[in-house]
């Protein structure tokens, strides 16, 4: 546990790169359409290099050629659906607020449950109901001047990131069940979603050119620090506790870190516009109901190993 929560947290400062260099990437000029296809043609060798190294292309190269359809279609949903509406909304709206309303991503997830043979739990809900009033919070100021653009530009593409992120993982844990490792199924969805990257791009080079050195370099700056460091740290973190459900939950919960650090970097290094007192008000409220959340799955998983 010692070395299980600084670890969560170092994924969490990582984690919170994406919206840095996103939003860092809009500012200097760059297309969000090159922010979004770089990051994951980047982060394909990387993950194909961990794969073959340590299990070889084998197990998951034939898993794909058992259900190639499923994959290719979730793997788009859950990467490609993911990524490409959240660095449309880094284009629209600062790092903060982005990294902050990306979390209802865990309400979408408890409302998914039921596509899964779940039970949404009471407490989950709550944790949810907390959540949902931090993101109003956050774009209260937006809908107090009836700027329905600025909610249109930043909230929905992420509502869409929130249903395709979950569903799309879901769904292919569900395909793989165990014979996957989770490096691999990482590997094997990135590789799926290569078509839509690769489409993207190009509409990305008809549209804009090529992109600057700047972009390419941040770009690939987000693989290595959150698709790669902050991804693996945050594996090691949960493996460390794995047989613990509620220290588990604990690890889990230091991703709320994740707002603040973005939070943070936002105003210091990339002087956005600071929330104003209901968008901190939002913010605590998302970090809260972000931990809450997490608490809940610890606990109510000891119960059911007691039970």
């Amino acid at each position: 546990m010692k070395k299980a929560v600084p670890l969560g947290l170092l994924a969490a400062f990582f984690f919170a790169f994406t919206f840095l260099l996103n939003r860092s990437m809009h500012l200097s000029g760059g297309s969000w359409v090159w922010s979004a296809s770089l990051r994951y043609l980047f982060t394909f060798p990387v993950f194909a290099l961990l794969v073959g190294r340590r299990f070889g292309f084998s197990r998951v190269h034939g898993a794909i050629r058992k259900h190639p359809g499923a994959w290719l279609l979730w793997s788009t949903v859950g990467f490609g659906l993911f990524y490409a509406p959240i660095s449309y909304a880094g284009d629209h709206g600062e790092s903060w607020l982005i990294a902050a309303s990306w979390q209802v991503t865990i309400v979408m997830g408890i409302l998914l449950a039921p596509l899964f043979q779940k039970r949404i739990a009471g407490k989950n809900l709550g944790a949810a109901a907390v959540i949902l009033a931090g993101v109003f919070l956050l774009q209260a100021k937006n809908l107090a001047s009836f700027r329905f653009s600025s909610v249109a530009e930043t909230l929905l593409p992420i509502l869409v990131a929130a249903v395709s992120y979950p569903l799309g993982n879901r769904k292919m844990m569900a395909i793989c069940g165990e014979e996957l490792s989770t490096t691999e199924r990482v590997y094997g969805m990135t590789l799926c979603s290569l078509p839509f990257w690769i489409l993207l791009a190009l509409c990305g080079f008809a549209a804009k050119g090529v992109p600057s050195v700047s972009q390419t370099l941040q770009s690939l700056g987000v693989a290595l620090f959150s698709g790669v460091i902050a991804t693996l740290l945050f594996f090691r973190a949960t493996d460390l506790v794995k047989t613990s459900q509620r220290q588990l939950a604990v690890v889990e919960s230091t991703q709320s870190f994740e707002v603040l650090f973005t939070l943070l970097g936002g105003i210091f290094v990339l002087h956005d516009t600071p929330p104003d007192t209901p968008g901190y008000l939002g913010v605590g409220l998302i970090v809260v109901g972000m931990a809450l959340s997490s608490l809940a799955v610890g606990f109510q998983m000891s119960k059911q190993h007691i039970a």
